[in-house]
This record gives C-alpha cells, structure tokens and sequence, in this order.
C-alpha cells in the first residue's frame, strides 16, 4: 500500500489566506463604483457644475485645438490629440469624451468622469493642457500693420488685438469698428473711439472681444490744401481740427498768400459741391478742398 505524504498542516493554512486575500484584491479592484454609461455621452460632474469658471469660462476649447492629456501615475495613458468637428476628443481606453466648450479645468474633470464611470480607473486624476489654440480666432483688417487672424485664449479687448496687428498705420482712423455675429445670423456693429478711451493719459477699459468677431481699422478722414502755402498736399484730419490748424498742417501761407483770401470746396449731404469762406476757427471736415489764393496788392 503506497501512501502519499501530506502537506504540513500549517503550509495548507497559508496558502488559503492567501488565496482568499488575493481573491478579496481582485474583487475590489473590479467593483464599479457607479453605473456604466457611455464614454461619449457624459453628464457633467459636480466640478463642471460649480458657480465660478463653469458658469464663464475665460477660455473654451474648440474644433481645432489640440489638447495635451495627462493621467497622474499612468503615464501609458498621456496623449496629445485634436478636438473634432463633433467637439469630441479620442482619450485612450475611453474612446470619444465630448469637450467642446468646456474650458480646460472642466474638460479635465469630463474625462476623468469618463475613465471612472468605464471602470478603467478608481480614482484619476487628469489634467488637460492647451497645446494649439485653433477654435477662437478674431479677424483684425484694415488700417493696421500686419492685418489677419489672431487666435485669443483669454479675456482680451480690442486693445490686445489691434497690439498683436502691430498697431494701427499713419492713416488708421481713431474710430474703429467691432463686428460681431448675432444669434440671427446677422452682423451687430459697434463703433469704438480709441482716442476717447486713450484720453487724458489714462487707459479706459476697452470693448472685450469673443472667437468670431472681426475688427476694422477704417482709413482716417483727409483733407487736401494747395494754392499759396508752403506744402500743398492730403493730410490725415484729426479731430476737432480748425483751418488754422491745417494751415499750419501744410506749412503755413507763402508771402504771395493771403488767409483772407481763403475758400472751402466741401460736398453737402446731397452730394452737391458748396463753396464758401471759412473762418479761421471753423471746423475742418474729411474730403475739404482748403484753397489759399493769392494777395491782390
């Protein structure tokens, strides 16, 4: 009769606690902590839901911008991607998470609701950097140095913008005009006086600016004097400009001149020509032909 030897009976012991611990590891590994829902279609967490930056966000991404995603301690799960047409963006194990509008705080905690309610991850901690700013760009034309396309990624007003054009030329008018797209698909116009926002040394606020709105920079208005002064020429007008001022402007009246003997070509409101003698503190208007005629003795 053949007897086999047993296992002593301590080592038995041992290995069923740890049978049973590994199995109780497991188990609390894989329990979910809240229902199952899709990864693509997430309700917002209770940090998207908060008052402060939920409500405004300064900066919200957008189709276009490509976003840098970091996992805390997994690093085989960082990627950086695009957001889709859709405002969806592919996150590893998670598939599609939706993103668009959402600022970069928000979009954080959107895809670690995702990961969390897929059961691929306990408790993760993402952080979403901005990488590439596409979605929110404001058009800036005109009378500017390098006219085109800036993108914004934060509260910025019409300053900023027409900073980032290089600023306005010589004949930039200080009046501009700030376009932005109505619900209704038409086109508001504001116009903004950045001379009365510059006036008395001190810098007002000026007009903030949103991704689609468009900033021109119209030529300013011009007069032209000839006839007896010293630089006959256009000049830009500036404001509240007298005729003595643009006297002045064009190098003022030769010995052969006469102020006296002055007229104004102007265009009414009809589109009619008026000629007439101006006074000397009368307010210059754009398109005025100033004309210094000749002394009679």
């Amino acid at each position: 009769m053949i007897t086999h030897p047993r296992a002593p009976t301590g080592t038995t012991r041992s290995c069923s606690a740890f049978v049973i611990a590994t199995a109780l590891l497991l188990l609390a590994l894989w329990t979910p902590v809240m229902a199952q829902a899709p990864a693509s279609v997430v309700p917002p967490t209770p940090a998207e839901a908060g008052t402060g930056e939920a409500a405004d966000p300064l900066l919200r991404l957008g189709p276009g911008d490509a976003v840098s995603i970091k996992v805390f301690g997994r690093p085989e799960l960082d990627t950086t991607t695009y957001i889709s047409d859709d405002g969806t963006a592919p996150v590893p194990l998670a598939g599609s998470v939706q993103i668009g509008g959402l600022s970069p705080a928000q979009a954080s905690a959107r895809v670690a609701d995702a990961l969390r309610q897929g059961q691929f991850l306990i408790d993760p901690q993402v952080t979403i950097f901005l990488v590439e700013f596409r979605s929110q760009q404001v058009s800036v034309l005109g009378q500017v140095q390098s006219p085109g396309r800036f993108p914004i990624e934060s509260k910025v007003s019409v300053f900023d913008l027409i900073a980032q054009a290089g600023g306005t030329t010589e004949d930039g008018a200080d009046v501009i005009y700030l376009l932005r797209p109505a619900a209704d698909g038409s086109v508001q116009r504001h116009a903004v006086d950045l001379r009365a926002l510059t006036e008395g040394g001190t810098l007002q606020a000026a007009p903030a600016v949103q991704g689609g709105d468009s900033i021109f920079v119209p030529r300013a208005g011009q007069f032209y004097i000839h006839g007896e002064v010293q630089t006959p020429n256009m000049y830009r007008l500036e404001h509240a400009m007298t005729v003595v001022q643009a006297l002045s402007r064009g190098g003022g009246v030769t010995q052969r001149g006469s102020s006296n003997r002055m007229e104004i070509r102007r265009r009414d409101a009809d589109g009619r020509y008026i000629t007439f003698r101006p006074e000397l503190t009368d307010l210059v208007q754009a398109d005025d032909v100033i004309l210094i005629k000749e002394r009679i003795f």
